[in-house]
């Protein structure tokens, strides 16, 4: 149990010392390493460490695949078709022998690390309109939380924001809703029964985190401190499905027991609508 309770805490996933499917999936695709096997985009995904590593390497070199969260999606395919075209190889977007052997040798004359994921992350919050408004704000709801999010949603009624929603319990459909509607902003409701209190995360995992996610999980839990008068809300990062596969800045927000938020509801909702204003002037801290 503490080896599960461990991994899982190094992965970015609830630690709760059980071995899940989803801390199942995850141990599986740690096995991996670069040259384990050939990569390439099929359906679905291929995932693990070792798409995590090609990522973190062309993104080095300055080649745009998006966040790097281990999953070989159509930006790795792009960047990699890119970096194979610039040293001479076939763009065929498939990473065997030959790629990696390039990759190796290119690194080697290279000692910027910059990840290019990081500073387009940046450059992108930095330029966006510094209101809600022409937002596309995406409530994800796990169930049991319907009052709340008709709360959030009149909470930031006047901001001309464009607020869709959905409830699903699983967060791998809520991201993929999320980013099929090309959401600007992503903000996933949880409801537990745990007595830990309030806990807040932004996506970070494989050495790369959500700028844009990171500050939104701050003001959310600086205005639930102020609003609910509590210190008791934790802001961490982690690799659960709905901050890993959406395109966008998201956050979960676990929050429970029914009861509690029952009673403090308008409170929530204040606190949660405060954040996303305030985010959307300032989505990311230079």
């Amino acid at each position: 149990m503490a080896a599960v309770e461990a991994f899982q805490y190094r992965r970015g996933l609830d630690i709760t010392g059980i071995c899940t499917q989803l801390t199942w999936d995850t141990l599986v695709e740690a096995c991996y390493r670069l040259g384990d096997r050939i990569l390439y985009l099929a359906q679905p995904l291929m995932k693990g460490d070792d798409i995590a590593e090609l990522q973190r390497r062309l993104s080095a070199l300055g080649f745009d695949i998006g966040k790097v969260d281990g999953m070989f999606g159509k930006d790795t395919a792009n960047g990699l078709a890119e970096f194979q075209s610039n040293v001479g190889l076939h763009a065929d977007s498939v990473c065997g022998y030959r790629t990696l052997a390039e990759l190796d040798r290119v690194l080697f004359r290279h000692s910027d690390t910059e990840l290019v994921a990081s500073v387009k992350d940046r450059e992108k919050l930095r330029h966006r309109p510094k209101t809600l408004a022409k937002t596309t704000v995406f409530i994800a709801n796990s169930g049991g939380l319907d009052v709340l999010v008709s709360a959030l949603k009149r909470g930031i009624s006047d901001s001309s924001a464009t607020v869709l929603q959905m409830t699903h319990p699983s967060g791998s459909v809520q991201a993929a809703s999320a980013n099929a509607v090309g959401a600007d902003v992503c903000l996933a409701l949880l409801l537990t029964d745990s007595p830990k209190g309030t806990v807040i995360s932004y996506y970070a995992g494989h050495t790369y985190e959500s700028p844009g996610g990171r500050r939104l999980a701050e003001l959310s839990g600086q205005y639930l401190k102020d609003f609910l008068n509590t210190n008791d809300v934790t802001i961490k990062g982690m690799s659960v499905p709905i901050l890993r596969e959406t395109k966008m800045p998201s956050i979960l927000c676990q929050i429970g027991p029914a009861s509690y938020v029952v009673k403090f509801t308008s409170s929530f909702a204040a606190a949660l609508a405060h954040a996303l204003i305030d985010w959307a002037i300032r989505p990311i801290v230079d």
